[in-house]
């Protein structure tokens, strides 16, 4: 039988259990790295350019807080995998600022029906180097 696929409350019940899993995963990553001694803190942070509040922040905030990022370069025709291979700093930068950014409802509004590419300038922290980026051939897609 294949009822329970089409069951709307089901696939809430999945949905609710996914957002779950998630955020119990994030805040599990978040307090390995808030139980590390300083040092190892420090020396993670170095390594990745940040400062050991930051990388705590970043923890606490999920391996999918910069998701949008991806899908807005996708939506200004940007190639997200050249732009972190060939400028890895300023890519981890814009992660940061995605990461942090309070209006992430707005963006998921305006990558959903495509209507980003027109709005993202009145609220992205990275419009600037998304304009950068868009306006040089070697970072396009395709």
């Amino acid at each position: 039988m294949n009822t329970l696929v089409n069951d709307p409350a089901r696939t809430v019940f999945t949905r609710l259990m996914d957002w779950f899993a998630k955020g119990w995963q994030s805040s599990a990553e978040a307090d390995m790295i808030a139980s590390l001694d300083e040092f190892t803190i420090q020396s993670i942070a170095h390594d990745c350019g940040i400062s050991p509040d930051h990388l705590i922040e970043l923890a606490k905030a999920g391996p999918h807080a910069a998701d949008e990022m991806i899908e807005m370069m996708k939506a200004l025709n940007i190639d997200p995998a050249e732009v972190e291979l060939r400028l890895r700093n300023q890519f981890r930068d814009m992660q940061i600022t995605c990461a942090h950014c309070a209006s992430k409802g707005e963006c998921r509004k305006d990558l959903a029906p495509g209507a980003a590419s027109e709005n993202f300038a009145h609220y992205c922290g990275n419009e600037s180097a998304l304009n950068a980026l868009r306006a040089n051939p070697d970072f396009l897609l395709g």
